[in-house]
């Protein structure tokens, strides 16, 4: 029994869903713990890394390319998502001192 329970921890499939567990626990407590907007930007793209590890982790044990072209996707838009994000932080919080980002609750518009 302990001799199947050591080759599971170490087979490829669980090692590859420990990390992504594990990426996916660090994104979300940057998320709670952050309030500058890059670390925001920076904790989402570590999710979605997360995710892209299972879509292609279930590819790999399906042998299936679907999940490999859809994480290729999901980076791609990652990309796109942060480069519009930083944009528009970078755009924000220029005229200010500091980046926090409870402070766009204070625009008048």
């Amino acid at each position: 029994m302990i001799a199947l329970a050591a080759s599971l921890v170490s087979t490829p499939e669980v090692l590859v869903l420990a990390t992504s567990a594990l990426l996916f626990t660090v994104g979300v407590v940057g998320l709670l713990l952050r309030r500058s907007p890059i670390a925001l930007l920076m904790s989402i793209e570590i999710l979605l890394n997360a995710g892209n590890l299972l879509l292609v982790l279930g590819a790999r044990v399906r042998n299936q390319i679907d999940g490999q072209t859809a994480a290729l996707l999901v980076l791609v838009l990652g990309a796109a998502e942060a480069v519009v994000g930083l944009a528009l932080a970078l755009a924000f919080f220029r005229p200010r001192p500091d980046a926090d980002i409870d402070s766009p609750g204070e625009v008048q518009g």
